[in-house]
């Protein structure tokens, strides 16, 4: 057994100067319910979602817009803390993790990570594999790898690889709005910010038929046209359609030379992705609403996608998202994760297998993404298009705000 000797640098971290004890134990976990109370932008923020395809819907938006925020601290017996998330229904999350992983977790050491990932995964398969059960199980790994992070006193990219490039190439991805003028400004200001990628959101609906496929191809047609050809152009459908629309849109857009299309149809309908991606030269991406190893494993086998989009904390978290990098880049898959954010640019940093990362930059609320910026402190901010980590911030790099947090309602 290594002996610690330690020095107190924070109430959230401790510095190992020496080593750090092989039988750390796990104390306390500790969830906090983020619900966001002050304004929300929705006039013009407009998107085709899964229901997309049903009559009656007045609101295809509303519960795929999300307004709360899941934060994890992992307390362990040496004093040092780590933080997890997840941005996916928090609230239920929240009770999965309170209720039935914590007490999986509480004894054990935290920096076996690969156990407690399978003790957790296997406790949970008769009412989990998928959707909430697994952003709990991403929100807890990723705090145990911050604790390993601080304790080796490493950045997680560091521990998961280490640099695989210079600095990390990010797409700006906002453009909720389908009025040409405003989207063709925004499309504008980002170029001259020095985005080399840029991402809009389909806003006509299955149900408006060919007249609304006109127009989402006229919406490509402007953001193409303002930002010229030198910079990649992606369309996201947000699983919005049906394999018929899906197949005639691809051809619509074929003029356009798009770097992905995103989320066509449901993410179930694996055999349906297969066909297409056989049909057409624009690449196929997807997997942001896939939730394990095992599913990556069979979109890999039905040759569905060229570029898989997992999140980090909807995954399973480092310890899964370095399994399925692996996996898609022996096949000649892209990873380019959902949503940026810190949890996902240390996976995007440390492999070869991810050329860049999704980015939302700090603006009011819209959709939900937004509100990592009003949590944590730490964040990576774009500089012309590009993004850094730092060597020197250890674990995640992030902490929680304690001031400016007016306008949530924060629930322990």
């Amino acid at each position: 057994m290594l002996r610690a000797e330690f020095l107190i640098c924070s109430k959230n971290c401790i510095r190992f100067t020496k080593s750090y004890r092989n039988n750390m134990k796990i104390k306390s976990i500790k969830t906090k319910l983020y619900e966001w109370k002050g304004p929300v932008k929705t006039s013009d923020t407009i998107f085709a979602t899964p229901l997309s395809p049903l009559p009656f819907q007045e609101d295809l938006q509303a519960p795929f817009r999300f307004f709360s925020w899941l934060v994890v601290e992992i307390e362990t017996d040496e004093g040092c803390v780590g933080i997890g998330n997840a941005g996916l229904a928090p609230d239920i999350t929240k009770q999965i993790i309170d209720a039935k992983l914590s007490k999986l977790l509480i004894g054990e050491n935290p920096l076996n990570t690969e156990y407690l990932f399978e003790k957790m995964y296997r406790s949970t398969v008769a009412y989990g594999r998928k959707g909430v059960v697994m952003a709990a199980i991403s929100a807890l790994d990723i705090a145990l790898w911050d604790i390993k992070g601080k304790v080796t006193e490493q950045p997680i990219f560091m521990l998961l690889g280490g640099r695989t490039k210079k600095h990390i190439n990010t797409y700006y991805s906002r453009l909720y709005t389908r009025n040409l003028d405003s989207l063709q400004k925004e499309a504008a200001y980002y170029k001259a910010q020095g985005f080399k990628g840029m991402k809009l959101r389909c806003g006509y609906p299955l149900t408006d038929g060919l007249s609304g496929m006109r127009k989402n191809i006229e919406m490509v047609k402007v953001v193409r046209d303002t930002v010229g050809d030198d910079i990649d152009v992606m369309v996201e459908a947000y699983m919005g359609f049906d394999y018929s629309y899906a197949s005639r849109f691809l051809k619509a857009l074929e003029p356009f030379n798009l770097r992905w299309v995103e989320e066509l149809l449901l993410p179930d309908e694996i055999q349906n992705f297969a066909k297409l991606k056989s049909n057409t030269d624009i690449p196929l991406s997807g997997g942001e609403h896939e939730y394990s190893r095992y599913g990556f494993h069979d979109l890999i086998m039905a040759d569905a996608l060229d570029i898989f989009q997992f999140d980090t904390n909807r995954v399973g978290g480092f310890t899964a998202a370095q399994k399925i990098c692996n996996m898609a880049h022996n096949h000649g898959i892209d990873v380019i994760p959902h949503g940026g954010q810190m949890h996902n640019l240390h996976v995007v940093m440390s492999s070869f297998a991810c050329p860049m990362a999704e980015y939302f930059p700090k603006t009011e609320i819209e959709v939900g993404n937004e509100l990592f910026w009003y949590i944590f402190d730490g964040e990576a901010i774009a500089k012309n298009g590009m993004l850094q980590l730092n060597d020197n911030k250890y674990g995640m790099g992030l902490s929680l705000k304690t001031e400016g947090l007016e306008q949530f309602k924060i629930t322990e």
